[in-house]
């Protein structure tokens, strides 16, 4: 007989038709989400001290038109780094796709297979990062119309980046494996490595003493390959730690061509996607770099800087979100996998509001912190703080639905719903508008604003459509 209250606790439970195994076994569903988004909102925390200390070194390096100049480099190479990032990072959503329909499905010989092609893959991807980034320099430099002064500086920095690019390949994959599995506290260590020796290393090769300072932004790029080469060995060396459902073995890297088309499968279309935006978002950077006065790509940069706080929770909800419609999915339950993503909709779009408040009011002060010797800045960054505060609730339902959907492998319908909002606005509308007088950054600001809101209600019936739960992996 049973126990009195063991229906009331069984309603409770997050899965009363479906139990999913590891930590998040028996939890209820918010539970499950707080489990697997504490880590990765720390992670971004951390993520963002390390772009805040960039643009902190970066701004203090010298003042004046030179000081301009470096932010300009600067923002450039924070455009190409997020590009390549997320380009990686494709490989590793296929990766987190299938270990999370694995570890759903309790599988843990394929959980190893997509672990260990992952590897292989991640690191294939940043050796073509390094190879296409080395080679297209001064075609990209030439193409975003920085002055010659921010050219040489963006030269400088973005040589020394692209080495970086197995490693954070590499990482990536290892790291969206942990996360399928529902592991995200590893993942997270390693990143504390990245960030801690990424920030020690560029002040030191910035600021240090002779013969370590004096490196100015090349000191700063020095500090980011470093970081990733530690932080990669880090979490390698906490998987052969593991025992349980993920761990390195033998037939997991050995090259399995089955489990690496699965993969790319899932990522080759978000790889599409994003060469495809990067070239709208390329496009973006000339006409901002090339409106009339000085600064205008510094700012810019400046306010997406302060902006990135509100990506913290966004895409941490995100990533528990993910991670939950492939484990739910792999367990044979759509209900619960879309309860999961309505559920993070809904904390996501909160505390992104919330943060958008919070623009505001502090949006002055937080600028000035970033750049307190270029005051010519921060006239021009500020309203856009404002314009931002506004999309904030359209921006989280962006990242939660669209990163939900590649969790589940529906990359491809991601990639096709994307484009028609993204070149009407970010290129048609740019374009339309650029010659005229009164064209500022402000509107460029209230143009992606838009895109924003757009693309907020298409992917909004896109969910509630649910084909996206029928893709395969």
């Amino acid at each position: 007989m049973s126990k009195p209250g063991a229906s009331l606790e069984a309603s409770q439970r997050a899965v009363p038709e479906v139990a999913l195994g590891g930590r998040l076994a028996g939890l209820s569903l918010p539970r499950q989400v707080a489990v697997l988004a504490v880590w990765p909102l720390l992670e971004q925390i951390l993520a963002f001290c390390v772009g805040f200390t960039d643009f902190l070194i970066s701004g203090r390096i010298s003042e004046g038109a030179e000081g301009v100049a470096i932010l300009d480099a600067m923002g450039l190479g924070s455009y190409v780094g997020w590009f390549f990032n997320i380009l990686q990072g494709a490989v590793a959503t296929g990766v987190m796709a299938l270990v999370s329909r694995a570890t759903g499905a309790r599988d843990p010989a394929l959980a190893r297979r997509g672990l260990g092609q992952g590897l292989w893959l991640g690191f294939a991807a940043g050796m073509l990062s390094l190879v296409a980034l080395q080679a297209g320099i001064p075609a990209l430099i030439r193409g975003v119309g920085l002055t010659p002064a921010a050219a040489v500086h963006a030269e400088d920095f973005l040589r020394i980046l692209a080495i970086s690019g197995p490693f954070s390949g590499a990482m990536f994959a290892i790291n969206a494996a942990l996360r399928g599995a529902g592991d995200t506290r590893t993942p997270f260590i390693g990143m504390c490595v990245v960030n801690l020796v990424n920030m020690a290393v560029s002040w030191l090769l910035v600021f240090g003493p002779a013969p370590f300072g004096g490196h100015g932004v090349s000191g700063i790029a020095t500090g980011t390959v470093c970081g990733w080469i530690a932080g990669l060995l880090t979490v390698s060396l906490l998987l052969a730690r593991k025992n349980g459902l993920l761990g390195w073995s033998l037939a997991g890297l050995k090259v399995h061509r089955e489990t690496m088309g699965r993969i790319l499968r899932v990522g080759a279309p978000q790889s599409v996607e994003i060469g495809l935006m990067w070239s709208i978002h390329a496009y973006g950077i000339h006409v901002i770099a090339t409106l009339p006065g000085e600064g205008n790509l510094a700012a810019h940069i400046l306010a997406i800087r302060v902006e990135s706080m509100s990506f913290l929770p966004g895409w941490a909800i995100a990533t528990a979100g993910a991670a939950l419609v492939g484990q739910y999915l792999g367990a044979g339950s759509k209900e619960m996998a879309v309860r999961a993503v309505r559920l993070c909709w809904k904390i996501g779009a909160t505390l992104m509001g919330v943060i958008g408040v919070f623009f505001i009011f502090g949006r002055d002060a937080l600028i000035e912190l970033m750049a307190p010797k270029s005051p010519m800045l921060w006239p021009v960054a500020s309203p856009l703080l404002l314009i931002c505060a506004a999309a904030q609730p359209f921006f989280a339902t962006c990242i939660i639905l669209k990163t939900s959907m590649r969790g589940a492998g529906a990359t491809n319908i991601v990639m096709r719903w994307s484009f028609g909002s993204m070149i009407f606005y970010r290129i048609g509308v740019l374009w339309f508008f650029k010659e005229q007088p009164w064209f500022d950054l402000r509107f460029v600001w209230v143009v992606l604003s838009l895109d924003l809101f757009t693309q907020a209600l298409v992917f909004s019936w896109v969910h509630f459509r649910g084909k996206w739960l029928d893709a395969r992996v």
